[in-house]
């Protein structure tokens, strides 16, 4: 599609700044030139990549003015970093001079400071002196004071400790008193006469109570009565008594006369009275505390003293501490202006070495950034340049962005350096651009590229690249990883941070959502070809409400402008729509052959010297950290440099990060040349083991080109990684490094060849092997590339005559083409001189052993191969073989397959096994019969059987999940029959063997398809599974004794007529055997091919038992009911071609024939039906009697293995072309680079092809419109369509390949069939059928032309007519009848063609017949035309399809037809017969005409 630019490129120039304005003229060019290159270099790359139609993202100035800016801003950043700091270098020497001087009035200063200090000290000395003296008076005053201090605590506690001991009478006393009060007073005193106890009580009181110690005389009751007076005064009296006081007289009366009195007790006197009792008990107490008292008054004295004395020794004491305190506080003072003077020296001195420090820094930072400055000063000048040509660097590397992901590294480098950049300079209004321009350099940084490699991007320039536009991208990435290596290193990179979903997992949607509203970064893993309809406003941003928000099935989502979706493929070649294509870009991360032989490598030296590899992979990580420390701490500079204000040369951490920079990038320096030496020796120890690198490499890409061949050969890197490891681990040891590397080597190439091969079908593995061997020998440089190159194509001419006469035209015709090789020249002459050596090359059995004549024997394996492809081409197989054998040894030549046991051992939960099912093979035997061994069966519940189809997928499901918890076994069987459903088996087999148990294995059956647009297996199940074809044996001998081996003794023994039964069924089996059998000549075998079972054979066997034991009474055979059953019914129901049918007809007839019982029927040349035997006798039979295998089993000619071979060589030698690699980036000097060989072709085609025929003036020619020349007329208007769609087709190719017009599927179509010399699909639906080369096509149409050219002259017949350059012979044939029967009036319904073959060549005829016509371009395939018996006869041995001499056709009545005698000959346009029949001859023969059926003769128009 070319591009138009919207309405982001139609705004005004004003909107966008003046440099990009002026660019977007360039930039509407451009757009063009991009997409126009890049289409042309996608045509390129196309016969290699095969990818899908490619819709070209949108280019327009809007991402181009979004990168400049971008890019503008970070150049303009870096520019005034750079010249803030070069400013700031330059005012630093002038600030030094001013710090000098401040430097020396510090110092001065710092001198009176440092004066006025040591006077101080002197003062402060003094004084310290004289307190001291003052300490020491002080502290014997202290002593002094402690001691009295002592005896004072002694004294006071002895007083307290008998005060204690009177407390409890006092307390006593007290309680006493608590018990009276007013009342019981009062009714004391209201006692008129007491007892005496009461009364002695009352006296008692009144002598403690005596006033001033005088002891009252009258002590009666009513003395006391009277004493008492008022209760409460009374009362006070007791409670405030100076207890402390009793006078000597009042205690001596208390203690004789009454205390003395045993009944003066409170116990005895309470029976009396409740208040004398409190009386007396307060008496008691009272007298008991004085007492107690007066033995304390002494001490108290004493104590008091004491205190006395501590008083003054105190005050003393305080006085001397007073006077210290006074000479502290001088001491105080004086120090405190030390300090403060002491402070500011300090301060003074830090002001001086700071000065000095800031000079010194001042200094360190002009001197440690001379360098910088200088780097930086070129730097800006750079940055100025770069701004000169920022317009047109960010326009190429916008369209870098934009083209480049898709395509391989070959092509980016052909795209940008040999297609933008010259277009760019080519214009008259040029866009400036930078020599050498790195986009790269444009994107991203050394650093981020660094960091990138540590998280696990592959250490190569494409993925690089890729990083950068996967970075950078406006548009959603979408990533082409088929080997998941991007994948890894965006988890890596991102971590926790991704949010990874498939879009077959439930909820992918809400996880979607909530990243979109939070600004998340998803990954959609394994992407489909089809995307979900729901995503297309995400995938297009379709915002609403002013961009806030986007509407995903149906509910509207808050977007969230960090939002970031990457989606990724496991797709290697994948077909996505238009519209996705054009809404993402596409990166493509495919492993290259470089990059995957750098990674192999690493493997090999890991194995074998993992310290060298460890100690490379610790100098790659340091160097990468070594970049991005480096830069950050550029970085940290220049922003502090930039950030710095006023007097910056203060900021110490500025100058110690420059020394900080400075010291790292001299380590950096060091390490690097340090790495640099260690790198070469670990490079060259490590480059000892490139050659298994290489070859791992190598290996890999051919096998990931074999799905070409089929698209169940798919393998995956981790799986080849495994089998590469597997390799390494089991090669032999030795000691010597190149011995060992050479062991390697080929134990990898074994045994990634026998993994391969175990899951190739026999057809492929020669292929496979051939592919292998001449890779090498390329990559080896062993084999010439061009040699090679015509050895595949074989561009040969065929010649009208030979003049060797064992060599055919077309075997001339090819030694000529070869003889025009430098390497070959003259051996069409040497043939021609010496036919008898060359004659024995050409008829030996083994011509490939033979040693070639003369100088030609010392020819190369390679260019011996080259002309016994021209000589004898059924024996290329063989040769091809040699030659692997000789080039890589016999092992692989004579390869057996591997035990399943053996293959079982390399099975693990996540990788199944995956049975490739061919027809007649039950390859789970092997499996059940494993698992009995190792205790899986259907009976134990560890084995579970899954036979897939309607409703069965819930069932597998369950299995699955359960077999992967429980460790069991899960046989899923035709996953073909569930298509739908195998993409969520791929993901349900990938997610079940997480965390799975490791007994855990699941084995697939599937049935391949029959072509690659039928096939259904995901990628991924075959990229993980171990792959293994089961095939039966082949041949005419396992196909019976298979065939046999469907019944038993007892089927023999059922039928009660059992010789006949015997004989009938083994010719059935023998019928069996040989319809199936025949199968591999091909189209000569069978028009078609059948799906004939055993199920067919064992019907049949029945019907066979019935109708004999239904006819038993009458001992008949019912032959024509049996062979009408067998022929049109059992067998023939699958028959849809009546010639098919009619053989298969013929060989019932052949082979169900009476004389069977007798022992005369020959089923084949030597062998006879076997006598009656039992059912082991008849294998016995097999084996001693059958022939070798060869064509005559089966009633072909010798002929038909031969053109077998024939087919089966040049149908491998065209899979050998198709599997070349089209690039550079494979392989060594390629023979012609794709662009070359495909314009080449287009110029030549064009060159000879003839001009349209004006059908006006040749129908104006003539007046009459009979048959024939009705046909003419049909011939030029079919031929007028060809030539026009070849013209047409082909110019448009040329202008997609220039860049003028889009790349579509018919052009990827018709390049690739230009590349392959294969005629394109759409020249060969408006052309006839054929099966030649393209060259030989179109020389054919060369000669289809002429013809016309030569009949529409005067529209007379010719004299010949080439039957095979029409394109419809049937309207010919026809126009015999119809102008026949015109001339003779007779119906047209009732005629017939008869046909004579004549003796003669064409060039013998001058003019056509009166009647008829003669025709000639017929080949015969079968046997041969006898010319001089005039009938058909047996052919001659490799001459495989004999020319027919001229045959005149004519009509005659249907029953005047002879037909005894002649053989009913079809006519096919090629030897692929089927839908390509033509007509129905009738052919003379002497032999019976079921011989030349059984034989496949038929009559060709091409060969």
């Amino acid at each position: 599609m070319s591009f138009v630019l919207g309405p982001a490129g139609s705004r005004p120039l004003s909107s966008a700044p003046p440099s990009t304005g002026s660019i977007l003229g360039p930039l509407t060019l451009c757009s063009r030139s991009a997409t126009g290159s890049s289409k042309r270099l996608k045509a390129l790359s196309l016969p290699s990549r095969n990818p899908s139609v490619f819709s070209w993202p949108t280019f327009t100035p809007v991402s181009t003015r979004n990168l400049l800016e971008k890019s503008r801003a970070q150049l303009q950043h870096k520019m005034n970093r750079l010249d803030s700091g070069l400013q700031k270098l330059q005012t630093t020497a002038a600030q030094v001079e001013v710090l000098q001087a401040k430097l020396a009035s510090q110092e001065a200063e710092l001198t009176f400071k440092s004066q006025n200090i040591e006077a101080l000290i002197t003062k402060i000395g003094l004084q310290t002196e004289r307190v001291r003296n003052k300490r020491e008076a002080a502290d014997v005053e202290a002593q002094k004071v402690a001691v009295i201090q002592a005896e004072v605590s002694v004294k006071q506690k002895d007083c307290e400790n008998d005060l204690a001991k009177a407390e409890p009478s006092l307390t006593a006393a007290t309680a006493a008193l608590d018990t009276l009060n007013k009342m019981n007073l009062t009714e004391l005193k209201a006692f008129p006469n007491p007892s005496v106890a009461v009364i002695n009580v009352a006296a008692a009181v009144m002598v403690l109570l005596a006033p001033r110690g005088r002891v009252p005389k009258d002590r009666s009751w009513k003395a006391a009565r009277a004493f008492m007076g008022k209760v409460d005064d009374f009362l006070q009296a007791l409670v405030s008594y100076d207890k402390e006081h009793i006078p000597e007289s009042c205690l001596t009366v208390v203690k004789q006369e009454y205390l003395r009195n045993p009944e003066f007790h409170p116990d005895l006197v309470r029976t009396k009275s409740t208040a004398a009792a409190g009386l007396c008990a307060w008496t008691i107490n009272i007298v008991r505390y004085y007492e107690i008292y007066c033995e304390v008054i002494p001490k108290r004295h004493a104590l008091s003293q004491a205190n006395a004395e501590l008083e003054t020794a105190t005050a003393k004491l305080l006085s001397v501490q007073k006077k210290l305190a006074d000479l502290d506080a001088s001491v105080q003072s004086l120090t405190a202006q030390f300090e403060r003077a002491t402070a500011e020296k300090i301060s003074c001195q830090e002001e001086v070495a700071c000065t000095n420090q800031t000079i010194e820094l001042a200094n360190r930072l002009v001197k440690g950034l001379e360098s910088e400055k200088e780097r930086w000063s070129k730097a800006i000048v750079q940055y100025e340049k770069q701004q000169k040509t920022l317009c047109g660097d960010v326009l190429l590397t916008s369209a870098f962005v934009s083209y480049m992901g898709y395509f391989t590294r070959q092509y980016r480098v052909e795209l940008l350096n040999n297609s933008w950049i010259p277009f760019l300079r080519s214009q008259k209004v040029s866009a400036p651009l930078t020599d050498g321009l790195d986009p790269i350099l444009m994107l991203t940084d050394d650093a981020t590229v660094a960091a990138w490699h540590n998280q696990g991007l592959p250490n190569d320039r494409m993925s690089t690249e890729n990083a950068a536009i996967l970075t950078t991208s406006e548009r959603w990435p979408l990533i082409i990883d088929p080997q998941q290596q991007g994948i890894k290193w965006i988890r890596n990179q991102l971590g926790s941070e991704l949010r990874v979903v498939q879009l077959r997992q439930k909820g992918y949607l809400d996880v979607i959502e909530q990243a979109l509203s939070c600004g998340e970064t998803v990954l959609i893993e394994n992407l489909p070809e089809q995307v979900d309809p729901v995503l297309e406003p995400l995938l297009g941003r379709h915002t609403i409400r002013r961009g806030r928000y986007i509407q995903i099935g149906g509910k509207e989502c808050e977007y969230n402008s960090n939002f970031k979706l990457i989606m990724h493929t496991k797709l290697a070649n994948p077909h996505f729509p238009p519209e996705l294509q054009a809404q993402t870009t596409l990166i493509n991360f495919t492993v290259t052959p470089a990059g995957l032989e750098e990674q192999l490598l690493g493997q090999v030296v890991s194995q074998e010297r993992p310290d060298l590899e460890a100690l490379k992979m610790k100098l790659t990580t340091q160097q990468n950290h070594f970049k991005i420390e480096l830069k950050r701490l550029e970085d940290d500079l220049l922003s502090r440099l930039s950030a710095a204000c006023g007097n910056f040369l203060g900021d110490i951490s500025l100058v110690e990060q420059l020394e900080n920079t400075k010291s790292t990038a001299a380590h950096i320096q060091y390490k690097v040349v340090e790495a640099r030496e260690n790198e070469t020796k670990i490079n060259e120890a490590r480059e000892l083991y490139r050659p298994a690198a290489e070859r791992a490499s190598l290996l890999f890409f051919i096998i990931t080109d074999l799905s070409k061949i089929n698209p169940m050969y798919q393998f995956s890197l981790k799986s080849f990684n495994s089998v590469f490891n597997k390799a390494m681990e089991r090669a032999e040891w030795d000691e010597d490094v190149r011995t060992r590397v050479h062991t390697l080597t080929e134990a990898i190439t074994y045994y990634v060849f026998l993994y391969t091969s175990q899951g190739l079908f026999e057809r492929d593995k020669l292929t496979f092997l051939s592919h292998i061997a001449f890779q090498i020998l390329l990559k080896q440089g062993l084999i010439d590339a061009h040699e090679f190159d015509f050895l595949l194509r074989f561009p040969v001419e065929a010649s009208k005559l030979s003049p060797v006469p064992f060599l055919s035209p077309y075997t001339w015709g090819a030694i000529k083409t070869i003889s025009t090789m430098e390497n070959f020249s003259g051996l069409d002459r040497d043939m021609e001189s010496s036919p008898k050596r060359w004659r024995k090359i050409v008829e030996s059995s083994c011509p490939e052993k033979e040693r070639l004549p003369q100088d030609w024997k010392n020819k190369s394996s390679l260019q011996k191969l080259i002309i016994l492809r021209a000589l004898r081409p059924d024996r290329m197989t063989y040769t091809l073989r040699n030659l692997a054998e000789e080039s890589m040894g016999k092992k692989y030549v004579d390869a057996v397959r591997l035990e399943f046991d053996k293959l079982y051992e390399e099975s693990v939960p996540s990788t199944p096994v995956f049975f490739i099912l061919s027809p007649g093979v039950d390859p789970l035997k092997d499996v059940e019969k494993l698992g009995l061994k190792l205790g899986f069966s259907i009976d134990q519940g560890t084995l579970h059987n899954v036979s897939l189809g309607q409703g069965q997928e819930e069932v597998a499901e369950r299995a699955l999940r359960n077999a992967s918890k429980l460790g069991h076994w899960v046989i899923l069987q035709n996953v073909h029959l569930v298509a739908c459903w195998l993409p969520s088996l791929d993901a349900l087999l990938e997610t079940a063997a997480v965390d799975s148990h490791p007994n855990y294995r699941v084995f697939i059956t599937g049935e391949p398809a029959p072509s690659p647009e039928k096939h259904v297996i995901p990628r991924g199940i075959l990229e993980n599974a171990i792959k293994i074809t089961n095939e039966p044996p082949t041949g005419m001998n396992a196909s019976l004794h298979a065939a046999l081996n469907n019944f038993s003794q007892d089927t023999l023994d059922m039928c009660t007529r059992e010789q006949e039964f015997n004989s009938m069924f083994f010719s059935l089996c023998f019928f069996h055997a040989c319809v199936t059998e025949r199968r591999k000549f091909g189209s000569q075998g069978w028009n078609h091919n059948y799906p004939i079972s055993t199920r067919d054979l064992t019907i049949s066997a029945n019907v066979l038992y019935n109708y004999l034991e239904a006819n038993a009474k009458s001992m008949q055979v019912p032959w024509e009911d049996l062979c009408f059953l067998f022929g049109e019914i059992m067998y023939g129901g699958h028959i849809t071609d009546d010639w098919d049918r009619r053989l298969c007809k013929t060989y019932l007839q052949e082979f169900m024939h009476p004389k069977m019982f007798e022992g005369e029927l020959f089923l084949c040349p030597g062998f006879l039906v076997p006598p009656f035997m039992d059912c082991s006798g008849y294998h016995s039979y097999i084996d001693e009697h059958l022939p070798s295998e060869n064509p005559t089993l089966y009633g072909l000619h010798p002929n038909a293995e031969l053109e077998c071979l024939t087919v089966t060589s040049d149908n491998l030698l065209r899979t050998l072309l198709e599997l070349q690699p089209q690039d550079s980036s494979r392989g060594k000097g390629a023979a012609q680079s794709t662009e070359e060989k495909v314009k080449s072709v287009i110029e030549d085609i064009l060159d000879k092809l003839p001009e349209e025929y004006n059908m006006a003036e040749i129908i104006s020619k003539t007046t009459e419109r009979s048959p024939y020349i009705l046909v003419c007329f049909q011939e030029c208007e079919q031929m007028n369509l060809l030539l026009a769609e070849i013209r047409k087709s082909l110019n448009e190719l040329d202008l997609g390949l220039r860049g003028e017009l889009t790349i579509s599927a018919s052009m990827e179509t018709l390049q690739s069939a230009l590349f392959n010399d294969s005629v394109p699909a759409s020249w060969a639906r408006l052309a006839y059928p054929s099966t030649k080369t393209l060259a030989l096509w179109f020389s054919d149409l060369i000669c289809s032309c002429r013809e016309l050219d030569s009949w529409t002259q005067d529209f007379v017949l010719p004299a010949v007519v080439w039957l095979s350059g029409l394109f419809n012979p049937q309207s010919f044939l026809t126009a015999v009848l119809q102008s026949i029967a015109r001339k003779n009036q007779w119906p047209l319904d009732k005629m017939t063609l008869t046909v004579d073959v004549t003796k003669k060549a064409k060039d013998d005829f001058g003019h056509p017949p009166r009647e008829g016509a003669y025709i000639h371009g017929l080949f015969m395939e079968g046997a041969r035309w006898d010319t001089q018996s005039g009938v058909i006869c047996e052919a001659v041995l490799r001459d495989l399809t004999p020319a027919m001499p001229v045959l005149y056709v004519r009509a005659v009545p249907a029953e005047e037809q002879e037909v005894k005698s002649t053989y009913e000959c079809p006519v096919y346009r090629t030897k692929q017969r089927g839908s390509t029949y033509v007509w129905t001859l009738h052919l003379r023969t002497k032999q019976p005409p079921a011989k030349w059926i059984v034989a496949g003769v038929a009559l060709l128009l091409s060969v």
